[in-house]
This record gives C-alpha cells, sequence and structure tokens, in this order.
C-alpha cells in the first residue's frame, strides 16, 4: 500500500484509540452501518485532508464501508496522532500519508499524494487540499464533484475564492451547519482548547485572567469553559455585535491594547492574522502564557516575538517555548502557536465529532446523488441532513422530543387566527 506514516509497529496503539472513540461515535456508527448495504459511494476515489485523529478513522471507516477508496493526508503538521495513521494503514488497509511534526515540504508532498489519488470529492480541514487544486495542481480540479469544508478558516477562504470569481467547483461548508458549529466548535472547541492548555502548562485557571480573542462559536465555547473553571474572562472582538453579546453574557469587553496589561493567558481563535502583535507582547506581564486555537499558526505574531526577544528557550516544558524579553520579563508561547487543542491534547471529544464527521459522510452521499446539479458555489448543509443528524444523536442519547399535532401544523400554515 502506497502510504506515508510514522511507524507501524505503533498500530496496536492505534487501534486501541480508534475503537475506543468509536464507542461515543452511534451516529456515525449507524450511518457506517447503513452504507455497508447501500455502498452509496462504490469505486469512488475520496481525498480527505483531516486531523488524523482516532475521530477522523472512524469517519474514513465509514467512507470504506460506502465502498470509497478513501485516502487520508493530515491538515495541520502537529495534529496527526501517530498510532491511529498507522491503526488505519495496518489494521484498516486506508492509505494515510501524515507524520506529526512534519516539516511544511512533507506537509505539501503529503497533500499532493492525496491529489495524485484523483479525487472525485474531498475533505478538507482548512482548505489546504483545495487551495492547491486552485492554483499548483489546477489541472486536477475538473474531476472534482464537490468538496466538504470543515473548519471556519477554510470556509473563510472559500468565501474569498467564489467571491472573487476563482472557485473551480462546488463546496458544502459543512463548518456552517448547525450541527457541527453549534456543538463542535462551542462545545468540542472550548473543552480541548482547556484540555492542550492544562496539559501543556499545568495552569490553574481559577482566578486567572484569560483573554478570549474572538468571539464566535470556538470563542463563545472556551470563554464558557474557562469561566466555569473560575477564570476572570476577558473577551477582545472587532465586531460590535459579538462585543455586545459577549457584554450581556457576562465578560469583560475591551481591546487587545488594553487586555494585554491585565492578562494571564491569551488564547487566539479568529481565523485572522496577527491578532497578538508585537505593542501587545511588550505590555504583558512576565510569565504571560500565549496559545492559539485557530487552524493557521498565522494568530500570533511570533516572527515579531522573536525579534523583540532576546533569548529563546526551548521545550521548558512539553509544547512551551519561554521567550525573554530586553527587560527580563518572560512569555509563553504554547505549541509554536499551532492548534493548542490538537498540538497538546487530542483534540475534539469523539462524542462531539460524531455529528460532525456523521454530516460529512452524509454530505458525500448527497453529492454524489447531485452529481453534475450543484452550482459552483459555497453551499450549505441541507437542512434535511442537519435534521437528521441531531435525531440520530437525541436517540442515541435516549431523548425524545415533541411532534407537531395536525392542528399545531394548520396553525402554523395558516394567517387567519389572531387576538
Amino acid at each position: 500500500m502506497n502510504c506515508d506514516v510514522a511507524d507501524l509497529s505503533l498500530a496496536a496503539g492505534g487501534k486501541k484509540r480508534i475503537l475506543w472513540a468509536d464507542n461515543d461515535m452511534p451516529v456515525l456508527a449507524e450511518i457506517r452501518k447503513r452504507f455497508a448495504k447501500s455502498k452509496p459511494l462504490k469505486g469512488k476515489n475520496i481525498s480527505a485532508c483531516l486531523h488524523v485523529t482516532a475521530g477522523t478513522a472512524n469517519l474514513m471507516r465509514t467512507l470504506k464501508a460506502a465502498v470509497a477508496n478513501a485516502v487520508l493526508c493530515g491538515s495541520n503538521p502537529l495534529s496527526t496522532q501517530d498510532d491511529v495513521a498507522a491503526s488505519l494503514v495496518k489494521d484498516f488497509k486506508i492509505p494515510v500519508f501524515a507524520v506529526c511534526g512534519e516539516n511544511r515540504s512533507t506537509y505539501y508532498k503529503h497533500i499532493n499524494a492525496a491529489i495524485d489519488h484523483k479525487p472525485v470529492i474531498t475533505f478538507d480541514d482548512g482548505a489546504d487540499l483545495v487551495n492547491e487544486l486552485h492554483t499548483r495542481r489546477k489541472k486536477e480540479g475538473h474531476r472534482i464533484i464537490a468538496s466538504m469544508e470543515e473548519t471556519t478558516t477554510g470556509v473563510i477562504r472559500l468565501k474569498a475564492l467564489a467571491n472573487a470569481g476563482k472557485l473551480k467547483f462546488p463546496v458544502i461548508s459543512v463548518n456552517d451547519a448547525a450541527s457541527k458549529h453549534l456543538f463542535d466548535n462551542r462545545y468540542g472547541t472550548g473543552q480541548s482548547t482547556v484540555d492542550g492548555i492544562i496539559r501543556a502548562t499545568d495552569f490553574l485557571l481559577a482566578g486567572t485572567k484569560v483573554v478570549v480573542a474572538g468571539y464566535g462559536w470556538c470563542g463563545r465555547g472556551l470563554a464558557m469553559r474557562a469561566r466555569g473553571m473560575g477564570a476572570i474572562v476577558i473577551v477582545t472582538e472587532i465586531d460590535p455585535i459579538k462585543a455586545l453579546e459577549a457584554a450581556m453574557d457576562g465578560f469583560e469587553v475591551m481591546s487587545m491594547a488594553q487586555a494585554a496589561k491585565v492578562g494571564g493567558l491569551f488564547v487566539t481563535l479568529t481565523g485572522n492574522k496577527n491578532v497578538i502583535r508585537a505593542e501587545h507582547f511588550r505590555a504583558m506581564k512576565d510569565r504571560a502564557v500565549v496559545a492559539n486555537s485557530g487552524h493557521f499558526n498565522v494568530e500570533i505574531d511570533i516572527p515579531a516575538l522573536k525579534k523583540i526577544s532576546k533569548k529563546i528557550n526551548r521545550d521548558v516544558r512539553n509544547y512551551t517555548d519561554e521567550y525573554i524579553m530586553q527587560n527580563n520579563r518572560r512569555i509563553y508561547l504554547l505549541a509554536d502557536g499551532r492548534l493548542i487543542n490538537l498540538a497538546a491534547a487530542e483534540g475534539h471529544p469523539a462524542s462531539v465529532m460524531d455529528m460532525s464527521f456523521a454530516t460529512q459522510a452524509l454530505e458525500a452521499e448527497y453529492v454524489i446523488k447531485k452529481q453534475g446539479g450543484l452550482t459552483v458555489a459555497v453551499h450549505d448543509v441541507p437542512i434535511e441532513i442537519e435534521q437528521r443528524v441531531c435525531r440520530l444523536k437525541l436517540k442515541s442519547m435516549s431523548i425524545g422530543i415533541d411532534k407537531l399535532t395536525p392542528e399545531q401544523v394548520d396553525y402554523l400554515a395558516s394567517s387567519g387566527e389572531g387576538t
């Protein structure tokens, strides 16, 4: 099998993690069971550029159950779980191209290996694979029926392509599905970001001033979790509506320039560039901790931090580098500014990824059925798929909900009744 993983001898441990995660992914398991019978993706080449985690492994198993020819490459150099990658290759016979800690050259070599697979459907987390199909490998884009995008940063990039009239094939914004961002982004990112920070620092959140940059769904999730652990949470925003929402949710809201002077822990979750810059580093207190939970490591201006530091001590703890300023203040950067929840921890809990990956799997089936019928644009997930995923999740949690009575259906469809 053509693949590139760190060490196939790690497979036994990876298989345990994959099957453990599967216990918390009942929706995806139900879809996999159906796919094994109906084979909706039979013979279709699929390339996925996703974080190589135990949860992702169960998505790949589901695609294989649908009789797709699926391959996987990593969507971040530090997020690959090498034992999971090994198990996918050895135990589940799914080609993987991903090694934790790979350099930029190897990272793009792996993406190109996924494109060499000649996919008709792609899965992306950050749009790096799709971007390659729009730049260096644009001649390969003609065969793509559709692509699924998993994260906010990727959707931003794809909408920019669409707005510029450069998008070459339909894309489904799985990230914007309510069944994804309301749960995965909020509860998954909230919990896993805290997990990564604590693993890297052994930091006590109670009583700490935690600065959350960005109050989108990921920022909301982190702010909620940090407050629940006793932190004093400060939110920074550029959007007046989100800033007002954060204030009414009971958080302190201020500019990053103000927050830099008082914060103890800073976390960026914006999808934008250079949110924390040199002027903010200069204002920070001794032993301030800086981390990123956005997809790319550009949210923190690391080149500026290096430039204003007189010394850098690498790995003072796992995933923690110490930057010493000219006045001997220390700033700690976690995971080299990469996704802290995946670089220093294990990413989102499988139970929340169950919904996101179930949506991904059902979307693959949907685009095959719609082949040739989707316009070249960034599309929302159909509401029927969203509701199906949520109904299955509720069922797995033994939760029942009400149904409209015929009278209620008629009432909602009419305008005659009133005061």
